[in-house]
C-alpha cells in the first residue's frame, strides 16, 4: 500500500528545464482520492511538486505516455507508457511562490501530485492589486487572480473563436475589476478608467450600472456620440469625404485647411497653441462646409471677359446648406463666358462626393458633431476639453463608446480619431492629475482584427502600434479581443504580455497563442480547440503561471448581449405579429433598436387597472406584469419601483413576453423599442 497518497513517482532524467519522471508503480492510472477530493492523475496542463529539502519545485505535466519517455531510456523495461514530461516553472521558498527556479532536482526525487492546498499557496494570495477572473478549471474551491498592474502597463489579449465566451469573459473581468469578487465596489477598484470600444454593442445592458455609454442613437440613460472631425488627420478625413486625390490637390486642400486653423488661431486663444508651430494636423476646427463651397466655385466658375475680371454669376450660392452658386454656360471657341483656369484642381467629381457625404445623416455624428461642430468661421460652442471631460470625467468608472450604429466606411478612421484623441491627452497630460500617469487607463477594443489587420496601413493599426509599443510609460495599456488573432498585426499581439485564450479552433489562431509558451508547454495549447464555452488558458504577466480557468459567469442581467439565438424554441413556438415598417424603419434609420415617435396616451382608468390584475413573474428586473386585452396595454412593474405602461401590445407579443426565459431582455428587444409607453 502506498503511505504516501500524493506520490506519483520519481525523476528519471533532467534537461534543464525539463524533467522526465518515471510514474511508480504503486500509482494507477484514473483518479486518486486525496483529503475526500478526487484528483486525476497525469493530466496535461496539471501541476506537479517535487520537494527539495525547505523548499518545493513545481512544475507543469507537457506530455504524458510512451512519447514522453526519454531517450537515454535505452533498455526496454524502461521504456512505455507510465512515463511523464514535465517542465519546471517555480518554487516555493518558505510560504511565497516565485515564478523561476534556483535549483534543479536530482534523479530518483520524488515527485508529488499538487492537491488544492498546494494550489491554494500558488495562486491564493489577495494582495492588494490582484482582480479575480474565476476558478481553476481542476480546482473550483481555487480563485485565479491575475495582476492588475501587469494586465494594464504590459497590454493584454482575450482571443477565442465565436461563441466562445469572448464577450462574457470580458464583461466578468470589469466588473471584477470595478466591483471586486463580491460585486461590491469597496472591494475592488471604484476609481479605475476603462474605454470600451464596443463594435457590435453588446455591452451597455451588462456594464449600464458602472458604465456612462454614449451611442449614435442614444436610447433611455444613454449619452450621443460625438466625434469632431476636426481631431482626424485631415489627409484620411479628406480621403474618406473625397476619394484618392492627387499629391497637387491633397497638397492645396491641406494648404487651405491650415489656413483655416491658422486664421481662427489668431482670432480665438486657445490655451497652450503656439501660432508659429501649427500645422495642418493641429486638433484646431475649421469648417467643411466652408472648404467644399471654396473648392467647388473655382471648378465651375465662367467669366464674362477673356481679362477674367467680371464674373459671370448667375445666382449665389450658400455654404450653409451647401448650395453651390450657378454661373452661366461656357461659350465655344472665344465666345464668352470664358472658362475659369484660376485656383482650378479637376476635383468636380470628388467634391461631389464630399458634398453626398456631408449631406448624409448617417455620418452626423462625424461630420455634424453637434456642440463641436464648427461655425463658417470656424468656431464652436465646445472644444477638446469639453469632448475629454464628457468622455473621462463622467462619475462611473467605465466609458462605453457604442460603435454598432457606425458606418463600416469610416469604422477604422474613428477609431483611430478617438485612440489620438485619448492617447495625445494623456500622453500630454501625464504631469497632470487627470493624466496616464496619475490616472492611468485601460482601452478594451473589441473585434480587433477588422481594424487592426496585419494586411494594408491603417490609422487604427498605426496609433495602436503606438499605444502598445509606447502606452506603458504614459499610463495608457490595451486590451485587444479577437476571434481571429491570425488576422492581427504581429506587431500589436507581439506586445501584448498577457493571453486570455478561449476555445480556438483554428491552427494559425492557436499558433499565436504557442508562440507565447515555453516549447515543452505546447500541449497545454493542444487543448485549446476542447476548452468548455468560458474556459480559457492564462498566460504571461499578469498570471503567475500557465493555468486552465473556469470564468465567473456574471448574473444574467449583467451579460453581454451576444448569446445565440434559440433557434429550435423560436422555430418550434407560434409566430407573433409581424410589421415589416418597423424592420424597413430601423434599417434606414441605422438603428436596431428605432421605435416611432413615443406618444403620450392617457393613463388606464384605476378600475381598468384593478382588472388587470398583475401577477408575480420570475425575473430579475421584473416584479409583477398584467394585460388589458380590451385596450392592449401591457403594465409592468420593476423591482427598482417603478411601473410602466405599453400601449398597443398584441395578446401574441403579451403571452411570448409571459413564456419568456428572460422577461427582462424580452421587453427590452421586442417591447420597448416598438411600442409606445408612459410611466403609471
Amino acid at each position: 500500500m502506498n503511505s504516501k497518497p500524493t506520490l506519483l513517482g520519481h525523476v528519471g532524467a533532467v534537461t534543464g528545464a525539463t524533467v522526465s519522471i518515471r510514474q511508480s508503480p504503486s500509482v494507477a492510472s484514473g483518479i486518486a482520492i486525496i483529503g475526500g477530493k478526487s484528483y486525476r492523475i497525469g493530466q496535461v496542463g496539471s501541476f506537479v511538486r517535487i520537494p527539495q529539502g525547505y523548499h518545493d519545485l513545481y512544475g507543469i505535466v507537457a506530455e504524458v505516455g510512451a512519447n514522453a519517455t526519454p531517450e537515454a531510456a535505452r533498455e526496454p523495461n524502461d521504456r512505455g507508457d507510465r512515463w511523464m514530461t514535465i517542465q519546471l516553472v517555480g518554487e516555493i521558498v518558505g510560504s511565497s511562490f516565485e515564478r523561476g527556479i534556483s535549483q534543479y532536482p536530482s534523479v530518483n526525487d520524488e515527485v508529488h501530485l499538487v492537491t488544492e492546498e498546494d494550489l491554494a499557496v500558488i495562486y491564493g494570495s489577495a494582495d492588494g492589486g490582484q482582480v479575480v477572473i474565476g476558478r481553476l478549471a481542476n480546482a473550483e474551491g481555487i480563485s485565479v487572480r491575475i495582476d492588475l498592474d501587469k494586465l494594464v502597463t504590459r497590454h493584454s489579449a482575450v482571443l477565442g473563436s465565436t461563441g466562445a465566451g469572448k464577450s462574457t469573459t470580458v464583461a466578468s473581468l470589469l466588473r471584477s475589476i470595478v466591483l471586486g469578487e463580491t460585486g461590491e465596489a469597496h472591494g475592488g477598484f471604484p476609481s479605475a478608467s476603462v474605454l470600451l470600444l464596443d463594435v457590435h454593442g453588446e455591452y451597455s445592458r451588462a456594464l449600464q450600472s458602472i458604465a456612462t455609454v454614449f451611442r449614435v442613437n442614444p436610447s433611455d440613460g444613454e449619452e450621443p456620440l460625438h466625434i469632431p472631425f476636426w481631431a482626424l488627420d485631415p489627409a484620411d478625413l479628406l480621403t474618406f469625404l473625397m476619394g484618392k486625390l492627387d499629391d497637387k490637390a491633397m497638397s492645396q486642400i491641406l494648404d487651405k485647411v491650415l489656413d483655416y486653423k491658422m486664421t481662427l488661431a489668431n482670432a480665438v486663444s486657445f490655451a497652450g497653441l503656439d501660432v508659429t508651430s501649427m500645422t495642418a494636423d493641429s486638433p484646431v476646427p475649421f469648417n467643411l462646409k466652408k472648404l467644399w463651397f471654396e473648392l467647388v466655385d473655382p471648378e465651375i466658375k465662367t467669366w464674362e471677359d477673356s481679362a477674367k475680371t467680371k464674373p459671370a454669376l448667375v445666382e449665389a450660392g450658400d455654404a450653409e446648406t451647401l448650395k453651390a452658386p450657378k454661373y452661366k454656360p461656357n461659350g465655344l471657341g472665344s465666345t464668352a463666358p470664358f472658362i475659369n483656369n484660376i485656383g482650378v484642381l479637376s476635383i468636380r467629381r470628388p467634391l461631389d462626393q464630399m458634398r453626398s457625404r456631408l449631406l448624409d445623416r448617417r455620418y452626423d455624428f462625424l461630420l455634424h458633431p453637434g456642440a463641436w461642430e464648427p461655425k463658417l468661421d470656424g468656431s464652436t460652442e465646445k472644444d477638446l476639453p469639453d469632448l475629454l471631460s464628457t468622455w473621462l470625467g463622467h462619475g462611473k468608472p467605465i466609458t462605453i463608446l457604442d460603435l454598432s450604429g457606425i458606418p463600416s466606411a469610416v469604422l477604422a478612421q474613428l477609431i483611430a480619431a478617438i485612440l489620438k484623441i485619448i492617447y495625445e491627452g494623456l500622453f500630454w497630460g501625464r504631469e497632470k492629475s487627470e493624466g496616464g500617469i496619475h490616472r492611468p487607463m485601460l482601452v478594451v477594443m473589441e473585434e480587433a482584427h477588422r481594424y487592426l489587420s496585419k494586411e494594408g496601413g491603417g490609422p487604427a493599426r498605426d496609433i495602436v502600434q503606438r499605444v502598445v509599443k509606447e502606452g506603458r510609460k504614459f499610463g495608457i495599456g490595451a486590451m485587444i479581443v479577437s476571434q481571429r488573432p491570425s488576422e492581427v498585426d504581429e506587431t500589436i499581439l507581439s506586445q501584448c504580455g498577457t493571453f486570455i485564450a478561449l476555445r480556438l479552433s483554428n491552427a494559425a489562431d492557436r499558433s499565436k497563442v504557442q508562440g507565447t509558451l515555453p516549447d515543452n508547454l505546447s500541449g497545454i495549447v493542444e487543448s485549446l480547440p476542447v476548452l468548455r464555452t468560458g474556459e480559457a488558458i492564462i498566460t504571461g504577466e499578469a498570471a503567475r503561471l500557465p493555468l486552465r480557468c473556469r470564468i465567473a459567469l456574471p448574473n444574467e442581467e449583467h451579460r453581454p448581449q451576444s448569446e445565440d439565438p434559440a433557434v429550435a424554441k423560436r422555430w418550434k413556438g407560434e409566430r407573433i405579429s409581424e410589421d415589416y415598417t418597423r424592420l424597413a424603419a430601423s434599417w434606414r434609420a441605422q438603428n436596431s433598436l428605432w421605435a416611432a415617435a413615443r406618444y403620450t396616451r392617457e393613463k388606464l382608468k384605476p378600475e381598468e387597472i384593478a382588472d388587470m390584475e398583475r401577477e408575480m413573474v420570475a425575473s430579475s428586473t421584473i416584479l409583477s406584469a398584467g394585460y388589458e386585452a380590451a385596450s392592449e396595454t401591457l403594465e409592468v412593474e420593476f423591482k427598482s419601483g417603478g411601473t410602466y405602461q405599453y400601449y398597443n401590445v398584441p395578446e401574441s407579443v403579451y403571452h411570448d413576453f409571459m413564456a419568456s426565459d428572460s422577461k427582462g431582455k424580452f421587453l427590452h428587444v421586442y417591447i420597448k423599442s416598438s411600442y409606445p409607453y408612459s410611466r403609471v
